[in-house]
Protein backbone atom coordinates (compact mmCIF):
# COMPACT_ATOMS: atom_id res chain seq x y z
CA UNK A 1 0.00 0.00 0.00
CA UNK A 2 1.38 3.40 -1.05
CA UNK A 3 0.20 5.65 1.76
CA UNK A 4 1.44 8.78 -0.01
CA UNK A 5 -1.51 8.44 -2.38
CA UNK A 6 -3.83 9.40 0.50
CA UNK A 7 -2.28 12.86 0.82
CA UNK A 8 -4.47 15.64 -0.56
CA UNK A 9 -2.71 18.88 0.29
CA UNK A 10 -3.08 19.17 4.06
CA UNK A 11 -5.79 16.49 4.29
CA UNK A 12 -5.89 12.71 4.01
CA UNK A 13 -8.53 11.36 1.60
CA UNK A 14 -9.51 8.07 0.05
CA UNK A 15 -12.37 5.84 -1.05
CA UNK A 16 -14.33 4.70 2.01
CA UNK A 17 -17.49 3.25 0.47
CA UNK A 18 -18.49 1.10 -2.51
CA UNK A 19 -20.92 2.50 -5.05
CA UNK A 20 -18.85 4.19 -7.75
CA UNK A 21 -17.67 1.99 -10.61
CA UNK A 22 -13.92 1.63 -10.79
CA UNK A 23 -13.37 3.03 -7.29
CA UNK A 24 -12.53 0.35 -4.77
CA UNK A 25 -12.32 0.98 -1.02
CA UNK A 26 -8.78 1.85 0.02
CA UNK A 27 -9.59 3.67 3.27
CA UNK A 28 -10.01 0.34 5.05
CA UNK A 29 -10.14 -0.17 8.80
CA UNK A 30 -6.50 -1.29 8.76
CA UNK A 31 -5.39 1.79 6.84
CA UNK A 32 -7.43 4.09 9.10
CA UNK A 33 -5.95 2.45 12.20
CA UNK A 34 -2.42 2.92 10.89
CA UNK A 35 -3.12 6.58 10.09
CA UNK A 36 -4.62 7.15 13.55
CA UNK A 37 -1.51 5.69 15.17
CA UNK A 38 0.69 7.75 12.88
CA UNK A 39 -1.13 10.88 14.03
CA UNK A 40 -0.63 9.92 17.67
CA UNK A 41 3.12 9.44 17.21
CA UNK A 42 3.35 12.78 15.41
CA UNK A 43 1.18 14.59 17.99
CA UNK A 44 3.13 13.18 20.93
CA UNK A 45 6.32 14.67 19.54
CA UNK A 46 4.59 17.92 18.58
CA UNK A 47 3.23 18.70 22.06
CA UNK A 48 5.98 16.97 24.06
CA UNK A 49 3.63 14.59 25.88
CA UNK A 50 3.44 10.81 26.04
CA UNK A 51 0.41 9.43 24.20
CA UNK A 52 -1.12 8.27 27.48
CA UNK A 53 -1.46 11.91 28.59
CA UNK A 54 -3.08 13.22 25.41
CA UNK A 55 -6.64 14.50 25.05
CA UNK A 56 -7.96 14.26 21.47
CA UNK A 57 -11.40 15.22 20.13
CA UNK A 58 -12.98 13.57 17.12
CA UNK A 59 -15.93 14.62 14.95
CA UNK A 60 -17.40 13.77 11.58
CA UNK A 61 -19.49 15.12 8.75
CA UNK A 62 -22.65 13.40 7.49
CA UNK A 63 -20.99 10.78 5.28
CA UNK A 64 -22.26 7.22 5.69
CA UNK A 65 -18.72 5.91 6.21
CA UNK A 66 -18.13 8.39 9.05
CA UNK A 67 -19.24 6.23 12.00
CA UNK A 68 -17.02 3.33 10.89
CA UNK A 69 -13.95 5.54 10.67
CA UNK A 70 -14.70 7.30 13.97
CA UNK A 71 -15.03 3.92 15.70
CA UNK A 72 -11.69 2.73 14.31
CA UNK A 73 -9.80 5.93 15.13
CA UNK A 74 -11.29 6.14 18.63
CA UNK A 75 -10.36 2.54 19.42
CA UNK A 76 -6.73 3.05 18.38
CA UNK A 77 -6.46 6.24 20.43
CA UNK A 78 -8.00 4.59 23.48
CA UNK A 79 -5.57 1.64 23.21
CA UNK A 80 -2.70 4.10 23.52
CA UNK A 81 -4.16 5.56 26.73
CA UNK A 82 -5.64 8.67 25.10
CA UNK A 83 -8.72 10.43 26.48
CA UNK A 84 -11.00 10.66 23.44
CA UNK A 85 -13.87 13.19 23.23
CA UNK A 86 -16.38 11.99 20.63
CA UNK A 87 -18.20 15.08 19.35
CA UNK A 88 -20.41 13.18 16.89
CA UNK A 89 -21.73 15.18 13.95
CA UNK A 90 -19.67 18.36 13.97
CA UNK A 91 -18.32 21.07 11.71
CA UNK A 92 -14.63 21.07 10.88
CA UNK A 93 -14.04 24.55 12.43
CA UNK A 94 -15.68 23.44 15.67
CA UNK A 95 -13.15 20.63 15.95
CA UNK A 96 -10.31 23.14 15.89
CA UNK A 97 -12.13 25.14 18.55
CA UNK A 98 -12.04 22.14 20.90
CA UNK A 99 -8.30 22.75 21.17
CA UNK A 100 -9.12 26.26 22.39
CA UNK A 101 -12.19 25.70 24.59
CA UNK A 102 -11.63 22.13 25.81
CA UNK A 103 -7.82 22.24 25.89
CA UNK A 104 -7.55 19.24 23.58
CA UNK A 105 -4.00 18.50 22.48
CA UNK A 106 -5.28 17.55 19.06
CA UNK A 107 -8.47 17.14 17.05
CA UNK A 108 -9.52 14.83 14.22
CA UNK A 109 -12.33 15.57 11.78
CA UNK A 110 -13.62 12.80 9.51
CA UNK A 111 -14.57 14.57 6.28
CA UNK A 112 -13.94 14.80 2.57
CA UNK A 113 -15.45 18.28 2.18
CA UNK A 114 -17.60 18.51 -0.98
CA UNK A 115 -16.31 15.31 -2.58
CA UNK A 116 -18.70 12.48 -3.57
CA UNK A 117 -20.50 10.27 -1.05
CA UNK A 118 -18.11 7.32 -1.44
CA UNK A 119 -15.05 9.29 -0.38
CA UNK A 120 -13.93 10.28 3.09
CA UNK A 121 -10.83 11.41 4.89
CA UNK A 122 -9.14 12.70 8.00
CA UNK A 123 -8.27 16.27 8.87
CA UNK A 124 -6.13 17.13 11.90
CA UNK A 125 -5.70 20.15 14.17
CA UNK A 126 -3.57 21.30 17.07
CA UNK A 127 -3.90 24.55 19.00
CA UNK A 128 -1.65 26.05 16.32
CA UNK A 129 -4.21 25.32 13.59
CA UNK A 130 -4.46 22.83 10.75
CA UNK A 131 -1.47 20.71 9.87
CA UNK A 132 0.99 21.47 7.07
CA UNK A 133 1.60 19.18 4.11
CA UNK A 134 4.91 18.10 5.63
CA UNK A 135 3.09 17.06 8.81
CA UNK A 136 0.71 14.90 6.78
CA UNK A 137 3.70 13.29 5.05
CA UNK A 138 5.23 12.45 8.43
CA UNK A 139 1.96 10.87 9.64
CA UNK A 140 1.63 8.79 6.48
CA UNK A 141 5.25 7.71 6.78
CA UNK A 142 4.52 6.30 10.24
CA UNK A 143 1.34 4.69 8.89
CA UNK A 144 3.04 3.02 5.96
CA UNK A 145 5.50 1.37 8.35
CA UNK A 146 2.62 0.37 10.67
CA UNK A 147 4.37 2.15 13.56
CA UNK A 148 2.23 2.65 16.62
CA UNK A 149 2.60 3.85 20.20
CA UNK A 150 2.78 1.38 23.07
CA UNK A 151 -0.51 0.21 24.48
CA UNK A 152 -1.44 1.85 27.76
CA UNK A 153 -4.22 1.61 30.32
CA UNK A 154 -6.35 4.58 31.24
CA UNK A 155 -7.65 5.43 27.78
CA UNK A 156 -11.30 6.40 27.47
CA UNK A 157 -13.96 7.41 24.95
CA UNK A 158 -16.44 10.01 26.19
CA UNK A 159 -19.33 11.67 24.35
CA UNK A 160 -19.09 15.45 24.08
CA UNK A 161 -21.82 17.95 23.23
CA UNK A 162 -19.28 20.57 22.20
CA UNK A 163 -21.36 21.62 19.18
CA UNK A 164 -23.86 23.14 21.63
CA UNK A 165 -21.09 25.29 23.09
CA UNK A 166 -19.92 26.23 19.60
CA UNK A 167 -23.47 27.25 18.60
CA UNK A 168 -23.75 29.40 21.73
CA UNK A 169 -20.42 31.01 20.85
CA UNK A 170 -21.72 32.06 17.41
CA UNK A 171 -24.96 33.34 18.95
CA UNK A 172 -23.02 35.49 21.44
CA UNK A 173 -20.97 37.00 18.61
CA UNK A 174 -24.16 38.07 16.83
CA UNK A 175 -25.69 39.48 20.03
CA UNK A 176 -22.62 41.60 20.72
CA UNK A 177 -22.15 42.63 17.09
CA UNK A 178 -25.74 43.78 16.50
CA UNK A 179 -26.28 45.09 20.05
CA UNK A 180 -30.03 45.35 19.47
CA UNK A 181 -32.53 46.84 21.89
CA UNK A 182 -33.82 43.29 22.36
CA UNK A 183 -30.31 42.03 23.09
CA UNK A 184 -31.25 38.35 23.29
CA UNK A 185 -33.12 38.44 19.95
CA UNK A 186 -31.07 40.68 17.65
CA UNK A 187 -32.42 39.02 14.49
CA UNK A 188 -36.11 39.41 15.34
CA UNK A 189 -37.92 40.66 12.25
CA UNK A 190 -35.37 39.17 9.84
CA UNK A 191 -35.98 36.17 7.62
CA UNK A 192 -32.80 34.22 6.89
CA UNK A 193 -32.78 30.88 5.10
CA UNK A 194 -30.06 28.24 5.30
CA UNK A 195 -29.07 25.61 2.74
CA UNK A 196 -26.89 22.94 4.37
CA UNK A 197 -26.91 20.61 1.36
CA UNK A 198 -27.52 17.67 3.77
CA UNK A 199 -24.08 18.21 5.29
CA UNK A 200 -23.63 19.16 8.95
CA UNK A 201 -24.47 22.87 8.58
CA UNK A 202 -28.14 22.52 9.54
CA UNK A 203 -27.22 23.56 13.09
CA UNK A 204 -26.84 27.14 11.86
CA UNK A 205 -30.60 27.45 11.41
CA UNK A 206 -30.94 26.65 15.12
CA UNK A 207 -28.50 29.45 15.94
CA UNK A 208 -30.50 31.94 13.89
CA UNK A 209 -33.86 30.84 15.32
CA UNK A 210 -32.54 31.21 18.88
CA UNK A 211 -31.78 34.84 18.03
CA UNK A 212 -35.30 35.55 16.78
CA UNK A 213 -34.84 35.02 13.04
CA UNK A 214 -37.48 33.34 10.88
CA UNK A 215 -35.78 30.47 9.00
CA UNK A 216 -38.86 29.09 7.22
CA UNK A 217 -37.91 28.14 3.68
CA UNK A 218 -34.52 26.73 4.62
CA UNK A 219 -33.39 23.70 2.65
CA UNK A 220 -31.70 20.35 3.20
CA UNK A 221 -30.88 20.87 6.88
CA UNK A 222 -31.04 17.17 7.76
CA UNK A 223 -27.72 15.31 7.51
CA UNK A 224 -27.74 12.76 4.67
CA UNK A 225 -24.42 11.30 3.60
CA UNK A 226 -25.72 10.45 0.11
CA UNK A 227 -26.26 14.19 -0.63
CA UNK A 228 -29.45 13.53 -2.62
CA UNK A 229 -30.34 17.14 -3.47
CA UNK A 230 -27.17 18.88 -4.64
CA UNK A 231 -23.44 18.89 -4.04
CA UNK A 232 -22.78 20.72 -0.75
CA UNK A 233 -20.41 23.25 -2.29
CA UNK A 234 -20.86 27.05 -2.49
CA UNK A 235 -18.90 27.01 -5.77
CA UNK A 236 -21.37 24.62 -7.41
CA UNK A 237 -23.91 26.26 -9.75
CA UNK A 238 -26.76 23.94 -8.72
CA UNK A 239 -26.04 24.59 -5.05
CA UNK A 240 -26.12 28.36 -5.53
CA UNK A 241 -29.26 28.06 -7.63
CA UNK A 242 -30.88 26.20 -4.74
CA UNK A 243 -30.16 28.85 -2.10
CA UNK A 244 -31.11 31.64 -4.53
CA UNK A 245 -34.48 29.96 -5.13
CA UNK A 246 -34.97 29.57 -1.39
CA UNK A 247 -34.37 33.29 -0.81
CA UNK A 248 -36.70 34.45 -3.59
CA UNK A 249 -39.48 31.94 -2.89
CA UNK A 250 -39.57 32.74 0.83
CA UNK A 251 -38.94 36.49 0.41
CA UNK A 252 -36.01 36.25 2.79
CA UNK A 253 -33.67 39.06 3.77
CA UNK A 254 -30.69 36.77 3.18
CA UNK A 255 -29.70 33.20 2.48
CA UNK A 256 -26.55 31.39 3.56
CA UNK A 257 -25.08 28.15 2.22
CA UNK A 258 -22.32 25.84 3.45
CA UNK A 259 -20.20 23.02 2.17
CA UNK A 260 -20.45 19.59 3.82
CA UNK A 261 -18.25 20.32 6.84
CA UNK A 262 -18.90 24.09 7.08
CA UNK A 263 -15.38 25.36 6.61
CA UNK A 264 -16.71 27.29 3.59
CA UNK A 265 -19.74 29.47 3.18
CA UNK A 266 -21.54 31.69 0.70
CA UNK A 267 -24.58 33.93 0.75
CA UNK A 268 -27.39 35.42 -1.34
CA UNK A 269 -28.89 38.87 -0.75
CA UNK A 270 -32.63 39.61 -0.64
CA UNK A 271 -32.69 40.40 -4.37
CA UNK A 272 -31.31 36.98 -5.21
CA UNK A 273 -27.82 38.19 -6.03
CA UNK A 274 -25.08 35.70 -5.19
CA UNK A 275 -22.50 36.80 -2.63
CA UNK A 276 -19.94 34.33 -3.83
CA UNK A 277 -16.43 34.18 -5.29
CA UNK A 278 -15.18 37.75 -6.02
CA UNK A 279 -18.20 39.41 -4.41
CA UNK A 280 -17.78 37.31 -1.28
CA UNK A 281 -14.10 38.24 -1.11
CA UNK A 282 -15.02 41.91 -1.54
CA UNK A 283 -17.64 41.85 1.21
CA UNK A 284 -15.44 39.90 3.63
CA UNK A 285 -12.59 42.34 2.94
CA UNK A 286 -14.77 45.36 3.69
CA UNK A 287 -15.89 43.79 6.97
CA UNK A 288 -12.39 42.65 8.00
CA UNK A 289 -10.87 46.04 7.24
CA UNK A 290 -13.13 47.87 9.70
CA UNK A 291 -10.64 48.97 12.33
CA UNK A 292 -7.82 47.75 10.09
CA UNK A 293 -7.92 50.53 7.52
CA UNK A 294 -5.03 50.32 5.05
CA UNK A 295 -4.45 46.67 5.90
CA UNK A 296 -3.54 43.88 3.51
CA UNK A 297 -5.97 41.26 2.20
CA UNK A 298 -4.45 37.98 1.01
CA UNK A 299 -6.33 36.10 -1.72
CA UNK A 300 -5.59 33.28 -4.10
CA UNK A 301 -4.33 33.89 -7.64
CA UNK A 302 -7.58 33.77 -9.66
CA UNK A 303 -9.29 36.83 -8.20
CA UNK A 304 -10.47 39.41 -10.72
CA UNK A 305 -8.98 42.74 -11.70
CA UNK A 306 -12.16 44.39 -10.47
CA UNK A 307 -11.63 42.95 -7.02
CA UNK A 308 -8.07 44.27 -6.85
CA UNK A 309 -9.35 47.74 -7.79
CA UNK A 310 -12.11 47.48 -5.15
CA UNK A 311 -9.70 46.52 -2.34
CA UNK A 312 -7.00 49.02 -3.26
CA UNK A 313 -9.02 52.02 -4.51
CA UNK A 314 -12.48 51.75 -2.97
CA UNK A 315 -11.33 50.33 0.38
CA UNK A 316 -7.95 52.09 0.36
CA UNK A 317 -6.08 48.96 1.32
CA UNK A 318 -3.63 46.49 -0.18
CA UNK A 319 -4.29 43.30 -2.13
CA UNK A 320 -1.77 40.47 -1.94
CA UNK A 321 -2.42 37.79 -4.57
CA UNK A 322 -0.95 34.44 -3.63
CA UNK A 323 -1.13 30.79 -4.67
CA UNK A 324 -4.24 28.61 -4.83
CA UNK A 325 -4.87 26.33 -1.86
CA UNK A 326 -6.60 27.63 1.24
CA UNK A 327 -3.73 26.62 3.53
CA UNK A 328 -1.26 28.50 1.31
CA UNK A 329 -3.39 31.65 1.60
CA UNK A 330 -3.81 31.28 5.38
CA UNK A 331 -0.10 30.62 5.92
CA UNK A 332 0.75 33.75 3.94
CA UNK A 333 -1.60 35.82 6.09
CA UNK A 334 0.09 34.47 9.22
CA UNK A 335 3.52 35.19 7.75
CA UNK A 336 2.65 38.79 6.87
CA UNK A 337 1.38 39.45 10.39
CA UNK A 338 4.54 37.97 11.88
CA UNK A 339 6.47 40.47 9.76
CA UNK A 340 4.44 43.32 11.21
CA UNK A 341 2.17 43.74 8.17
CA UNK A 342 -1.46 44.26 9.19
CA UNK A 343 -3.36 41.42 7.50
CA UNK A 344 -6.83 40.83 8.99
CA UNK A 345 -8.11 38.40 6.34
CA UNK A 346 -6.84 35.55 4.16
CA UNK A 347 -9.47 34.27 1.75
CA UNK A 348 -9.64 31.92 -1.21
CA UNK A 349 -12.16 32.43 -4.02
CA UNK A 350 -13.67 29.03 -3.17
CA UNK A 351 -15.09 30.48 0.07
CA UNK A 352 -12.36 29.51 2.55
CA UNK A 353 -12.22 32.70 4.62
CA UNK A 354 -9.92 33.02 7.63
CA UNK A 355 -10.03 36.10 9.83
CA UNK A 356 -7.22 37.00 12.20
CA UNK A 357 -9.73 37.78 14.94
CA UNK A 358 -10.87 34.12 14.73
CA UNK A 359 -7.49 32.35 14.95
CA UNK A 360 -7.07 32.53 11.16
CA UNK A 361 -9.52 29.62 11.05
CA UNK A 362 -11.40 29.07 7.81
CA UNK A 363 -14.91 28.85 9.21
CA UNK A 364 -17.94 29.23 6.93
CA UNK A 365 -20.32 29.72 9.84
CA UNK A 366 -18.14 32.47 11.32
CA UNK A 367 -17.96 34.21 7.93
CA UNK A 368 -21.75 34.10 7.50
CA UNK A 369 -22.14 35.30 11.09
CA UNK A 370 -20.06 38.39 10.29
CA UNK A 371 -22.12 39.02 7.15
CA UNK A 372 -25.40 38.71 9.05
CA UNK A 373 -24.15 41.14 11.72
CA UNK A 374 -23.28 43.66 9.01
CA UNK A 375 -26.70 43.19 7.39
CA UNK A 376 -28.42 43.93 10.72
CA UNK A 377 -26.18 46.95 11.40
CA UNK A 378 -26.87 48.41 7.97
CA UNK A 379 -30.60 47.80 8.37
CA UNK A 380 -30.59 50.18 11.35
CA UNK A 381 -29.23 52.83 8.99
CA UNK A 382 -31.81 52.05 6.31
CA UNK A 383 -29.18 50.47 4.09
CA UNK A 384 -28.76 47.02 2.56
CA UNK A 385 -25.79 44.64 2.43
CA UNK A 386 -25.58 45.21 -1.34
CA UNK A 387 -24.46 48.80 -0.74
CA UNK A 388 -21.03 47.66 0.49
CA UNK A 389 -20.00 46.09 -2.82
CA UNK A 390 -22.00 48.31 -5.17
CA UNK A 391 -18.81 49.68 -6.76
CA UNK A 392 -17.22 46.27 -7.37
CA UNK A 393 -16.64 45.78 -11.09
CA UNK A 394 -17.58 42.29 -12.23
CA UNK A 395 -16.23 40.82 -15.48
CA UNK A 396 -18.57 40.73 -18.46
CA UNK A 397 -17.31 37.28 -19.43
CA UNK A 398 -15.31 34.58 -17.69
CA UNK A 399 -14.37 30.96 -18.23
CA UNK A 400 -12.18 28.21 -16.82
CA UNK A 401 -10.58 25.48 -18.92
CA UNK A 402 -8.65 22.59 -17.38
CA UNK A 403 -5.92 21.14 -19.61
CA UNK A 404 -4.72 17.61 -18.94
CA UNK A 405 -0.96 17.07 -18.75
CA UNK A 406 -0.04 13.88 -20.61
CA UNK A 407 3.60 13.53 -19.53
CA UNK A 408 4.42 11.24 -16.60
CA UNK A 409 6.39 13.91 -14.75
CA UNK A 410 3.49 16.34 -14.85
CA UNK A 411 5.06 18.87 -12.51
CA UNK A 412 8.20 19.25 -14.64
CA UNK A 413 6.04 19.54 -17.77
CA UNK A 414 3.82 22.22 -16.24
CA UNK A 415 6.78 24.22 -14.94
CA UNK A 416 8.40 24.09 -18.38
CA UNK A 417 5.24 25.39 -20.05
CA UNK A 418 4.96 28.23 -17.52
CA UNK A 419 8.58 29.20 -18.13
CA UNK A 420 8.11 29.14 -21.91
CA UNK A 421 4.85 31.11 -21.71
CA UNK A 422 6.51 33.77 -19.55
CA UNK A 423 9.23 34.20 -22.17
CA UNK A 424 6.60 34.26 -24.94
CA UNK A 425 4.58 36.96 -23.14
CA UNK A 426 7.68 39.11 -22.63
CA UNK A 427 8.33 39.13 -26.39
CA UNK A 428 4.78 39.94 -27.52
CA UNK A 429 3.56 43.51 -27.71
CA UNK A 430 0.36 44.12 -25.77
CA UNK A 431 0.94 41.17 -23.44
CA UNK A 432 1.25 42.74 -19.99
CA UNK A 433 2.71 40.39 -17.38
CA UNK A 434 1.25 41.01 -13.91
CA UNK A 435 3.82 42.43 -11.50
CA UNK A 436 2.07 40.96 -8.45
CA UNK A 437 1.51 37.41 -9.66
CA UNK A 438 2.88 34.60 -7.51
CA UNK A 439 1.52 31.54 -9.29
CA UNK A 440 1.69 30.51 -12.94
CA UNK A 441 1.53 33.20 -15.63
CA UNK A 442 -0.97 36.07 -15.45
CA UNK A 443 -1.20 38.36 -18.50
CA UNK A 444 -3.48 41.34 -19.10
CA UNK A 445 -4.63 42.84 -22.41
CA UNK A 446 -5.88 46.29 -23.42
CA UNK A 447 -9.33 47.22 -24.74
CA UNK A 448 -8.52 46.32 -28.35
CA UNK A 449 -6.89 42.99 -27.48
CA UNK A 450 -9.58 41.33 -25.39
CA UNK A 451 -9.90 43.82 -22.53
CA UNK A 452 -9.12 41.32 -19.81
CA UNK A 453 -6.61 38.78 -18.53
CA UNK A 454 -5.71 35.12 -18.33
CA UNK A 455 -3.98 33.04 -15.70
CA UNK A 456 -2.41 29.69 -16.58
CA UNK A 457 -1.14 27.73 -13.61
CA UNK A 458 -0.21 24.24 -12.49
CA UNK A 459 -2.70 22.46 -10.24
CA UNK A 460 -1.58 22.00 -6.65
CA UNK A 461 -2.10 18.23 -6.66
CA UNK A 462 -3.19 16.92 -10.07
CA UNK A 463 -1.73 16.60 -13.61
CA UNK A 464 -3.83 19.54 -14.72
CA UNK A 465 -3.14 23.10 -15.89
CA UNK A 466 -6.19 25.27 -15.13
CA UNK A 467 -6.69 28.32 -17.33
CA UNK A 468 -8.85 31.21 -16.12
CA UNK A 469 -9.87 33.99 -18.51
CA UNK A 470 -11.89 37.12 -17.75
CA UNK A 471 -12.87 40.03 -19.96
CA UNK A 472 -14.69 43.31 -19.49
CA UNK A 473 -16.01 43.19 -23.06
CA UNK A 474 -18.42 40.92 -24.94
CA UNK A 475 -16.35 38.54 -27.06
CA UNK A 476 -13.18 39.38 -25.15
CA UNK A 477 -12.69 35.88 -23.71
CA UNK A 478 -12.62 34.41 -27.23
CA UNK A 479 -10.07 36.99 -28.36
CA UNK A 480 -7.77 36.23 -25.41
CA UNK A 481 -8.29 32.48 -25.87
CA UNK A 482 -7.21 32.72 -29.51
CA UNK A 483 -4.12 34.73 -28.62
CA UNK A 484 -3.08 32.13 -26.06
CA UNK A 485 -3.84 29.26 -28.44
CA UNK A 486 -1.07 30.46 -30.75
CA UNK A 487 1.34 29.63 -27.95
CA UNK A 488 -0.40 26.51 -26.62
CA UNK A 489 -0.35 24.73 -29.98
CA UNK A 490 3.47 24.83 -29.90
CA UNK A 491 3.67 23.08 -26.50
CA UNK A 492 4.27 19.39 -25.79
CA UNK A 493 2.64 17.37 -23.04
CA UNK A 494 -0.62 19.36 -22.85
CA UNK A 495 -3.92 18.02 -24.14
CA UNK A 496 -5.51 21.05 -25.79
Amino acid sequence: MNYKSFKSGTDIRGVALEGVEGQNINLTDEVVANIANGFLLWLSKKVYKPCSELIVSIGRDSRISGPRIVKTVSAELKNAGVKVLDCGLASTPSMFMTTVDLNCDGAVQITASHHPFNRNGLKFFTRGGGLEGTDIEAILNYAEKSEKPDQADGGSIESSDYMEKYKAHLADIIKKGVNAEDYEHPLKGFKIVVDAGNGVGGFYADVLESLGANTNGSRYLDPDGMFPNHVPNPEDKEAMKSITEAVLESHADMGVIFDTDVDRGGAVDKSGNEINRNRLVALASAIALEGNEGGTIVTDSITSSGLKEFIEKDLGSKHYRYRRGYKNVIDKGLELNEKGINCPLAIETSGHAAMRENYFLDDGAYLCTKIIIKMAQLNKEGKSIESITSTLKEPVEETEIRFEITEKDFRACGERIIKDLTAYAEKNEGWILADDNREGVRVSFGENDGNGWFLLRLSVHDPIMPLNIESDSVGGVEIIKNKLYEFLKTTKGLKI
